[in-house]
């Protein structure tokens, strides 16, 4: 099999890439290792917890015991289905704020600043309101991804806004737009009642073109000759064969996986492949690096009030949402849940916010185990921008091997110091009035965890990642030793291979990760295709007046 382009990984990323490039008129071939996203534990957006707990869905990872987490293996999921992660995730979608895409700039992702992105994020929207407000010169109207809000009938939904402007912070209509800063409405990849993944938006319509074919395989390795990738060893049926790329390769594996192929490739730390019997094509130490991730905790409180959503946690409530979902997609089991967010700075002198909330009128954990029984409600809150770096290796040269993922997480001080402002605040929020006919006391941490000592171990036992790992073949300038791919997403040191998805990513954004995954495709696609939108120079909000503002 050959085709102009050869893709690994049918998740966000790569379903966009996949589509603009057969749009053009160009021959795709998507490898994909994991089945069919059909199906209501994926489909149905209240079920979210289902599929990411389940090895059919998820590759199943795990962190190296976090020393500084008492050792604990953190779950680092990460979709082998139809839309990779955009199938298993929570469907929040959030952009990022404008400043991270800046310092991706000016870390050497030239061509990346939000002047470069915000055409491709609009290009990629089809955004929906709902009739909350917002910014609409700032969205994309006509794209293929479906953004929409949730209705917020749940009176806790509107305290949590309440709560934060009755705490002395700033309200947004849309996070997405020129405002992230502030309490508002969360908005979702949800359309018509279902999950919008990257295989709705993306691969299903790629697919309809008869020069793009998707392969259900294990990616080993990308195949060199000479310095170039010219295509992609797969393993199906328990045999070995090479789907060709008459053009180039694109790695779209996700931010564990690609950097795992890159290295089983003989591209990465030259020491390292050697140890594994891996023969060097290019030794770029930055393989596999870089690594981050968001941290979360859930700050509970129990309901006076059984307005919560527990009162649907028995299997009688469940079946009769999941029928009404099935027959009609509608009702609790059209949302995801998540329907109010909000974006705070952690302390002032800060540049923009760096604490991200998503609110839920339910207290439980992403497993789908309550904390305790009855009613309660929760924030998920943790900080944007940990200092903390960690690396994914290779465990051995067995493709089906997991790599090693070390996330390093909390190894500053400054990671303690925010998260403890981050339960502080948290608390803070509960205790404002708007809360007062709902609150009763608070399950997590609990009212005798107070001192910075008792915080900082109920941080060890209970940060969870909130799934968001990136940068481990972070975009540089060539000269960079610790790049791994240029702006263009071309692999450095090697042709005819390129990376596009969160992998690339300099930092982490300011927010969840699936929107920014999925630009990063939409980018990309264009640069393999010689050519890029405009950017946005003349525009206001590039201007420091607008970043003023922000502050």
């Amino acid at each position: 099999m050959q085709a102009d382009f050869v893709i690994v990984g049918a998740g966000s990323a790569g379903c966009a890439v996949a589509y603009r490039l057969s749009e053009a008129g160009a021959s795709v071939i998507v490898i994909e290792h994991g089945g069919s996203d059909a199906g209501p534990f994926i489909q149905m957006p209240a079920a979210l917890s289902y599929p990411m707990n389940m090895a059919r869905y998820d590759w199943g990872y795990k962190s190296e015991p976090e020393p500084r987490l008492n050792n604990r293996e953190l779950a680092c999921p990460r979709g082998k289905v139809i839309g990779g992660s955009s199938s298993i995730n929570g469907m929040v979608y959030v952009r990022g704020h404008a400043m991270d895409f800046d310092h991706w700039a000016e870390a050497g992702a030239d061509g990346w600043s939000f002047a470069d992105v915000l055409p491709y994020f609009k290009r990629m929207e089809s955004w929906h309101d709902g009739g909350h407000g917002g910014d609409p010169g700032w969205r994309g109207t006509d794209g293929p991804l479906h953004i929409t809000r949730g209705p917020r009938s749940n009176p806790l939904f509107d305290a949590f806004v309440k709560s934060g402007q009755q705490a002395g912070y700033g309200l947004t209509d849309d996070y997405n737009g020129q405002k992230q800063e502030g309490f508002g409405p969360m908005e979702q990849t949800v359309w018509r009642g279902r999950r919008w993944s990257a295989a709705n938006a993306y691969l299903r319509p790629a697919l309809k073109h008869a020069h793009c074919t998707l392969v259900r395989a294990l990616a080993c390795r990308v195949v060199m000759e000479h310095g170039r990738a010219v295509g992609v060893e797969i393993e199906r049926g328990g045999k070995r064969e090479t789907i060709r790329a008459r053009r180039e390769v694109v790695l779209a594996a996700s931010s564990i996986n690609s950097p795992k192929l890159l290295m089983l490739s003989g591209i990465g730390p030259a020491r390292h492949l050697a140890e594994h019997g891996v023969d060097v094509v290019a030794d770029r130490p930055g393989v596999g690096g870089n690594l981050q991730d968001h941290l979360e905790l859930y700050i509970q409180m129990a309901a006076s009030q059984p307005i919560t959503l527990y009162k649907h946690w028995n299997l009688l409530s469940k079946a009769m949402i999941g029928a009404q979902w099935l027959f009609t997609k509608t009702g609790l089991g059209a949302s995801n849940q998540f329907e109010s967010a909000a974006f705070i700075r952690s302390r002032a002198g800060v540049a923009y916010p760096d604490i991200q909330y998503h609110f839920l009128p339910m207290a439980v954990r992403y497993d789908g185990k309550a904390a305790a029984e009855g009613h309660g409600f929760q924030a998920h809150v943790g900080p944007m921008r940990s200092e903390s770096r960690g690396r994914v290796s290779l465990r051995d040269n067995d493709p089906k091997a997991a790599p090693v993922i070390r996330f390093n997480y909390m190894s500053t001080e400054q990671d303690w110091q925010d998260f403890r402002t981050c339960i502080r605040l948290t608390r803070e929020l509960f205790a404002q009035p708007a809360f007062a006919p709902f609150a009763s006391h608070e399950i997590q941490p609990g009212p005798h965890v107070q001192t910075d000592a008792a915080l900082d171990d109920f941080i060890a036992e209970h940060a969870e990642s909130a799934f968001h790992p990136c940068g481990t073949c972070r975009m540089g300038r060539r000269e960079d030793p610790d790049a791994v791919v240029d702006p263009q997403g071309r692999v450095i040191g090697v042709d005819g291979l390129r990376v596009a998805d969160s992998s690339i990513f300099p930092r982490i954004t300011n927010g969840n990760l699936n929107a920014p995954s999925i630009m990063a495709g939409e980018k990309i696609s264009d640069h393999l295709l010689g050519r890029s939108l405009p950017a946005a120079n003349d525009a206001p909000w590039i201007h420091p007046e607008w970043r003023t503002a922000q502050r």
